[in-house]
């Protein structure tokens, strides 16, 4: 499948400057430049598959408790909010590289109006938040059957003749 994208010239400006915004704030951070560095938001990457019954949101979040975790509807969107905080004990550490992320992080997903907001469910394990969204009964898809034979109307003629 091949996706179309608009050119926009100016992505890329907004993005380097969103960079520099990040890499100035963060420099002058109260905390100091090394908690600045590893505190930052982020966005834990997601995949989104559906089937005829439900929606399904997986989140990969590890090394984050559930109880940092907030998963809420309002509306038609589904928003998920959380922080991965950075152990006390790891801060006296003389670190070489930090590559992990910390700080929150939040996620926004635009619902269908094919989802029932009143059966959702979330499950949190192995580092993964698996959220499910069952579909309300008229979105389903039904399944007609087709006869096979002769065609009858609804008056139970065929064809113009009587059954």
């Amino acid at each position: 499948m091949t996706l179309l994208t608009r050119w926009d010239p100016l992505r890329d400006l907004a993005t380097m400057q969103n960079r520099i915004n990040r890499f100035v704030r963060e420099s002058y951070s109260p905390e100091g430049p090394e908690e600045a560095l590893t505190t930052t938001s982020f966005a834990p990457p997601v995949d989104i598959y559906e089937d005829e019954h439900t929606i399904t949101v997986k989140m990969e979040v590890p090394g984050i408790d559930e109880k940092d975790i907030d998963v809420r509807i309002e509306n038609t969107t589904l928003t998920v909010h959380g922080e991965r905080k950075i152990e006390k004990d790891e801060k006296e550490e003389n670190f070489r590289r930090v590559e992990r992320q910390y700080g929150s992080f939040t996620r926004s997903f635009t619902l269908p109006s094919s989802v029932d907001t009143g059966q959702v469910s979330a499950h949190y394990d192995k580092g993964i938040l698996k959220i499910s969204l069952a579909k309300k009964a008229e979105a389903k898809p039904k399944q007609i059957k087709v006869n096979v034979g002769s065609e009858k109307t609804l008056e139970g003629k065929v064809h113009g003749k009587a059954a």
